[in-house]
């Protein structure tokens, strides 16, 4: 997609990032972060970057391709990352990403990454173009 300069610069302005820390509520019976959990997370930071592109409503219409490259062990910290990745006329994509850190050293690495899909709806809930027309 060739991008113009504003949409360049609205793609930087709207990326998102959200730590957690991993606690035992989030984790499953490995005691590694909940792929669940991890998900919602991951939804809530595509659409906050979303939504700082376009202000407009969203919603969610899909969630490609979810890689989760490792396990995040409770007791560590993880911070999501969301940008957008492509404009469409009514639909945003927007990438996130999930860096895992143990809480004790200095280490950070990519733990999972994936996409969402997003569609601006007006108050009547019918698709509506993302950018001004």
């Amino acid at each position: 997609m060739i991008q113009e300069p504003a949409i360049s610069a609205r793609i930087e302005a709207s990326q998102s990032r959200i730590t957690k820390a991993i606690f035992p509520f989030t984790t499953n019976h490995h005691n590694t972060l909940f792929g669940g959990q991890a998900l919602a997370w991951m939804d809530e930071a595509a659409f906050i970057a979303a939504t700082r592109f376009c202000r407009k409503r969203l919603v969610t219409v899909s969630s490609d391709r979810i890689d989760f490259n490792h396990p995040i062990p409770g007791g560590s910290l993880v911070e999501l990352v969301g940008k957008v990745s492509h404009v469409g006329r009514t639909s945003l994509k927007v990438e996130v990403n999930i860096y895992v850190e143990d809480m004790y050293k200095d280490n950070c690495e990519k733990a999972i990454t994936g996409s969402f899909s997003f569609v601006a709806v007006d108050e009547d809930g019918k698709p509506t173009p993302v950018l001004p027309v």
